[in-house]
């Protein structure tokens, strides 16, 4: 079975309806002081009133007016709503239409003059009502309705039209200035003004030019009762100015250069619209790289050889005159390494390295320079754009310095080279920047804004209609950028200049009127203006005295369906403004409050309809001259409802098929049943019978296959109802087969009621929608509330399938909208629509937010959170909370603030202190109930160091660690941390680190090496990290000798060594020289980084000593710990080619960092370091070279140490270093190495052969007697001499050691199976001994030695 069923409801029959909408323009304002202004909108609401056929002759805007005020309540919107989700798609589908029945009764005369006050006073200006009775009694001075913009622009083809209309009683009169002056239009055949009107018309058709005529204007329009004066209109005609005419040659630039083409368009007014075309009429095509700037011209980024293919001519199209001016074309010629212009190399991942285009970093084309300035007018546009050249094309993005870009305002345009920001206002004043960037480089553009504003209404006069005797005020208020003047004029003349007036005071941007009388009425001019504009605003002051009168007829008579919402109206008129009062029944108080609202301008909503509130109505408005009423017959008719609807049924060709609809209705109304077929009405012929609660139709054929909606419908409201009408041609389907059809999900309720209304309960009312034969197991009613969460449903109740009505409980001070869902075993339907809303009435909260905590999230903090409660717990509007605090087991009185959020921040409070803590709801009803004490902690902070550390040593495999918690803990600790080293003089082992948990204060270390002390460091932790940290070293071995001072340890060096190398050679320490400045370096074992020797054929061997540099300088950047994650104290530790490195942090542990350093040649190098590495050891260095050096975080390399710079020291710290480097001084010296070599060849050839040798004529020194001699002249060589040659040279030194005599030429020599003699000896041990300290001064063992020489000649 399906069923459908849906109501609207019309309001009221009768003259009038209910009015359908909450409030309208007229409804919601009243002047700012209601007791001497009259706000004659006030007197009528349009939605109370219908259009009728009289109304078609009215004007496009009266009827706009009225049909926008001519909406629904909210009740019968959502009707309105529900007829509108209900349209027939498939069989048994439930739908409603949109069928709402008016009143088409015609409306007396004063409905049309109400309707036209309540138009004009939407217009802005207070008026007399239309009554043609008042309108003959009162008087009204002269209003400005029509005029010309202030910048009127004229086509110069058309006769000039300057608008200016104006009302009054009686009618205003017109005259006009030009330029300030007079303007005769008797003398001037061309210039007429329209009749009844201040319009000026200038006919040119027989001749003339329109350019005499530009000027400003300004209309008068006046009566005997002052003078409005329309805005200086600024005539001005269009210009459309042609091209010059210019020979332009062709534009050469080399490819890859940026370019730019200038448009300079003729200046047309208004500005023309710029665009680029070809001379073929083509659009260019832009892009990135090309596109057109805001002053007209085009932009090349930089130009490719495509470039070349077409023309490039500027356009302008001119608004007024319609025409297109074109410039003539540009043609460019481009300069390319690579003519082939290859179109596969557009798309070219590296498109100009392609094309043999040089890379380079971005420039700004267009605005030039670094930084410039712009003004903008609050309320326009504000455009910024940037331009710039680069290749390749470079992205722009813009920013704004201190804040972000206006989402809602802010686009980019133009290939985001334009930024757009709409309505500017004083908040988007600041600077703007464009940043230019590619991937060779970026640049970027300042551009600082300045808002300026011309001058808008902070409050603008108004009409002021006074009684005799009354106080008054017209208030003129601007602002502006500059703050702009304000001048007062009195029918157009300046205030100063009239006849004084002893009831009138001006005080700057106010005009008082006291005692006012008949003689006060004026019309006042408001002129505000600064640098940037001007407004101006006419205000008139009448004084009237009028007694109340009602201008609606009396006794009307108005019909509302129950449970709607409506609105009795009382329009009335009088001055003094008349107050207005309503009664019921001719007794008791005056209605307002609870179900009923009165409005400012006197209607009386009832929020919903009950049948107690049927009666009559008396509204009374009374002011100082008298009082009038009027009454309004309220009755209240029931709903119509289908009750028996029709269901969807399969019938067989030829059958009858009978549909019923059975209607309850309100007997007072007339009732009327009609039939859809398809959504179209249904044509009754002969095989089909209406009656009034069925439709039979007889031999059914297939055409009448379809959904038949049944419409009741009565003067106020209506129902509806479908089912479908499914025809089979075969005749052994039975016409009733529902038993056949699937089961499915039940349809939805629907028609859900309210009743019984009560404070703390209702009674919710539904008709089950079709089970869709599953019988209906559960409905789930559900309820949305306005306030906290509008929009989401929430599960409030379930009850059994045989229920279609149930009392509901609730809460105080909730706007209650129900839903009901019904649930069979298929599964659930969809809601139904939802019912009307019913509102509570409040109370003071019974119960306080939940989970209230304090907790610190600083140490010197306490953030205090609770959940907020929901919307049925907060009973009463303005919801808030009471959150009071003070120190436990403390005497001190309770501190507290009120909170409308959920959440508070106690600041100022010593770390980690106990805290009670309550948090109470309150709303505007009262308190909720005490709250309990809940205790909280301030924040925490870094611990103290761990008291009492204690290392103990009871053998030689053991160490045992005692300590005590720290003395203050400074909140939750939550363990220790202990970090130890092993060490053996300086000697360092790995450092290795232990955890534990925050009770455990012992801990027993197996010792892995017996002979080596070890370092402990113990620190406590919070949750904000680790404290201060103790250090205490194990004990010493008994046989370790008490140290002495010692020098400082130096970081190992790695040499690769080339050549046999013997034991003592290995692990001899090298010969050390003391540096100037010795720095400390950590006894930490530093990271190295691997070096790798060439291999040869000899034997590799790795020399590692402890030694200074020959030169060493440490450097060193002192800084304190900061809050906040950061790297500090960089030490650098630098020899002539390695440098260890040092810093400190207050990272977490596992983090790496990157040490990054520079050399004076530019060259970058990067080493990543694990947190516990340090410190860490760079071995590619050079001598005698400065570095810059920083350290940062390798997750985030904004987080990076400062910038230190420090030089490794030279190679060799001799005096003589920087000799030993130049060329002519290594030249020098093998030059003198060569001579000796020879010199000893020839001296060993010679020797070699024995015997005497006569040398004293080549001896530098004298023999002396001791010398042994020969009679010939002659000394004999004798094996016994040991001694050398007296006048012989002496080591590089100037030397001869004397331990040095003992070595032999097998110890400096690659073999040692040579003999030699004692001159042989004696010469090699003084060559060798010098190629051997010239082999370690250099570190190379790879030079020959020059005995080897001299045995292989000999």
């Amino acid at each position: 079975m399906r069923r459908l069923a849906a109501r609207g409801a019309a309001g009221d029959a009768g003259e009038v309806a209910a009015p359908a909408t909450d409030s309208t323009d007229c409804a919601q304002g009243r002047s700012p002081r209601p007791r001497r202004l009259i706000d004659l909108c006030a007197i009528w609401d349009p939605g109370a009133f219908l259009p009728s056929a009289s109304w078609k002759s009215a004007s496009g805007i009266a009827r706009r007016r009225l049909n926008e005020a001519e909406t629904l309540s909210s009740v019968r919107q959502a009707q309105l709503e529900r007829l509108e989700a209900a349209r027939p798609r498939r069989p048994g589908s439930r739908e409603r239409g949109p069928v709402l029945r008016m009143a088409r009764q015609q409306p007396p005369p004063w409905v049309h003059a109400a309707v036209l006050l309540c138009l004009l006073c939407l217009s802005g200006a207070i008026e007399i009502p239309m009554d043609p009775s008042i309108q003959n009694e009162l008087s009204q001075p002269p209003t400005i309705t029509k005029q010309s913009v202030k910048d009127h622009i004229v086509d110069p083809r058309d006769n000039i039209l300057i608008e200016c209309e104006a009302k009054g009683n009686p009618a205003p009169s017109f005259h006009w200035t030009r330029n300030s002056r007079y303007f005769n239009i008797a003398k001037d055949p061309r210039v007429s003004m329209r009749r009844r009107s201040g319009t000026l018309v200038i006919d040119f058709r027989s001749g003339g030019r329109p350019e005499e005529y530009e000027g400003e204007y300004q209309c008068f329009a006046r009566n005997k009762y002052g003078t409005a004066l329309s805005n200086r209109i600024r005539l001005q005609v269009s210009k459309s100015p042609l091209w010059p005419k210019e020979n332009l040659d062709p534009v050469v630039v080399q490819e890859g250069a940026p370019l730019t083409l200038q448009c300079n368009p003729p200046p047309g007014l208004p500005s023309p619209v710029i665009f680029w075309m070809s001379s073929s009429m083509e659009p260019i095509t832009q892009d990135k790289r090309v596109s057109q700037g805001h002053n007209g011209d085009l932009y090349f980024s930089n130009v490719m050889l495509q470039d070349m293919q077409t023309d490039y001519s500027c356009n302008a199209r001119f608004h007024f005159t319609h025409t297109i001016q074109q410039k003539n074309a540009f043609t460019l010629k481009v300069l390319t390494n690579n003519p082939y212009n290859d179109s596969s190399l557009r798309n070219h991942p590296d498109m100009y390295s392609a094309r043999g285009v040089a890379e380079r970093t971005p420039s700004f084309m267009y605005p030039q320079g670094t930084a410039s300035s712009q003004m903008v007018l609050r309320g326009m546009d504000l455009l910024l754009e940037c331009i710039a050249s680069g290749v390749p094309t470079p992205d722009i993005a813009w920013y704004k310095k201190g804040g972000d870009l206006p989402s809602d305002k802010a686009k980019f345009e133009n290939f985001n080279k334009a930024l757009r920001i709409t309505n500017v206002s004083e908040e988007d004043s600041g600077e703007y920047f464009c940043l230019a960037s590619n991937k060779m480089g970026s640049t970027r553009h300042t551009i600082s804004v300045r808002v300026k504003a011309a001058p808008y209404w902070l409050d603008e006069p108004k009409n002021l209609i006074l009684a005799p005797g009354e106080d008054g005020r017209l208030v003129c208020r601007a602002n502006g950028n500059p703050k702009p003047t304000v001048q007062w004029m009195i029918n157009g003349e300046p205030l100063q200049s009239a006849p004084p007036n002893p009831n009138r005071e001006v005080a700057g941007d106010t005009i008082i009127f006291r005692d006012t009388q008949i003689s006060s009425r004026a019309v006042y001019q408001c002129n505000t203006s600064n640098e940037h504009g001007y407004l101006l605003a006419n205000a008139f002051v009448s004084v009237l005295d009028v007694p109340p009168r009602m201008l609606s007829p009396r006794n009307q008579l108005i019909r509302v369906i129950l449970y709607n919402r409506t609105r009795l109206d009382c329009p009335f008129f009088g001055s003094p403004i008349p107050t207005l009062r309503w009664f019921k029944n001719g007794q008791g108080s005056n209605l307002d409050g609870g179900n009923y609202h009165v409005y400012e301008n006197g209607s009386l909503e009832i929020k919903m309809i009950r049948k107690e509130d049927q009666g009559i109505y008396t509204c009374v408005a009374t002011n100082i001259l008298g009082k009038a009423e009027n009454q309004v017959r309220l009755e209240v008719k029931d709903p119509t409802r289908i009750f028996r609807m029709p269901e969807d049924q399969v019938a067989k060709r030829g059958t009858t098929v009978q549909l019923e609809c059975r209607v309850k209705h309100d007997p007072s109304l007339k009732l009327t049943v009609s039939w859809l077929k398809d959504d179209e009405p249904l044509y009754i012929g002969n095989r089909m019978k209406k009656e009034d609660d069925s439709l039979t139709i007889f031999g059914v054929a297939e055409r009448d296959q379809g959904s038949y909606t049944c419409v009741a419908s009565t003067e106020l409201d209506q129902d509806l109802a479908k089912a479908y009408l499914t025809v089979l041609a075969d005749q052994a389907t039975p016409t009733n087969h529902l038993a056949a059809l699937p089961k499915g999900r039940p349809d939805r309720p629907r028609d859900l009621e309210l009743t019984d209304l009560a404070e703390r309960s209702v009674r919710l009312t539904w008709i089950p929608g079709d089970d869709n034969n599953s019988p209906i197991t559960d409905y789930v009613v559900q309820f949305e509330e306005d306030q906290f969460q509008p929009g989401v449903w929430h599960d409030h109740s379930k009850f059994p399938g045989s229920v279609n009505s149930a009392v509901l409980q609730l809460s105080p001070y909730v706007n209650y909208q129900f839903r009901v869902i019904a649930i069979n075993e298929v599964g659930s339907s969809h809601p139904s629509l939802p019912s009307e809303r019913y509102r509570t009435s409040g109370a003071p909260p019974e119960s306080n937010p939940a989970d209230v905590k304090g907790e610190g999230t600083r140490k010197n903090n306490m953030e205090i959170t609770w959940t907020p409660m929901n919307a049925t717990s907060a009973f009463g509007p303005n919801l808030r909370y009471i959150v009071k605090w003070r120190r436990r087991e403390t005497r001190e009185s309770w501190n507290n603030v009120t909170v409308w959020g959920s959440r508070y921040v106690v600041g100022q409070t010593p770390v980690y202190v106990p805290y009670e803590i309550r948090v109470q709801a309150e709303n505007d009803f009262g308190k909720g109930p005490e709250p309990d004490t809940v205790i909280g902690y301030s924040g925490e902070d870094l611990p103290s160091a761990p008291r009492r550390f204690r290392v103990r040593q009871p053998n030689l495999e053991t160490i045992n660690l005692e300590w005590d918690h720290p003395e203050h803990p400074n909140g939750i600790l939550i363990g220790y941390t202990l970090k130890y080293v092993a060490f053996n003089g300086t000697k360092l082992g790995k450092q290795i680190v232990e955890n534990f948990s925050p009770n455990q204060t012992k801990f027993t270390m197996q010792r892995a090496d017996p002979v080596s002390r070890y370092r402990f460091t113990l620190s406590a932790r919070t949750q904000v990290g680790s404290g201060e940290a103790v250090t205490e070293e194990s004990p010493a071995p008994p046989n370790e000798a008490t140290p002495t001072a010692a020098p400082p340890t130096w970081p190992p060096t790695t040499v690769g060594v080339t050549g046999a190398v013997s034991s003592t050679d290995a692990t001899a320490p090298a010969a050390t020289t003391e540096a100037t400045t010795v720095p400390t370096i950590p006894s930490v074992a530093p990271t190295t980084v691997a070096t790798t020797t060439a291999a040869t054929t000899t034997t590799t061997a790795a020399t590692t000593a402890e030694r200074p540099p020959t030169t060493a300088s440490g450097t060193k950047m002192p800084e304190s710990a900061p809050d906040r994650q950061s790297i500090w104290n960089v030490t650098v530790l630098p020899n002539s080619k390695w440098a260890n490195i040092t810093w400190k942090h207050n990272f977490g542990p596992g983090t790496d960092f990157v040490v990054e350093y520079i050399d004076s040649n530019h060259t970058k190098k990067t080493v990543p370091v694990k947190a516990q590495a340090q410190p860490i050891q760079l071995t590619d260095l050079y001598p005698g070279m400065t570095y810059t050096l920083r350290v940062y975080s390798r997750d985030n390399e904004g987080i990076s140490s400062t910038i230190i710079t420090f030089m490794t020291s030279t190679a060799y710290t001799n005096n003589q270093a920087d000799i030993a480097t130049q060329g002519w001084f290594i030249g020098l010296m093998c030059a003198i190495a060569l001579l000796v070599l020879i010199l000893l060849i020839v001296c060993f050839i010679k020797r070699s052969r024995g015997g005497k040798y006569p040398v004293r004529e080549k001896k530098d020194v004298p023999l002396g007697p001791e010398d042994p001699k020969e009679e010939d002249g002659s000394f004999d060589y004798s094996d016994e001499d040991n001694k050398p040659l007296q006048g012989s040279q002496t080591s590089l030194d100037g030397t001869i050691k004397q331990q040095e005599s003992d070595d032999s030429l097998v110890d400096y020599g690659e073999g040692g199976e040579g003999q030699f003699n004692e001159d042989g000896s004696f010469i090699g041990q003084y060559t060798v001994k010098k190629d051997k300290e010239e082999t370690e001064g250099n570190e190379s063992s790879e030079a020959t030695s020059p005995v080897n020489a001299i045995y292989s000649l000999a």
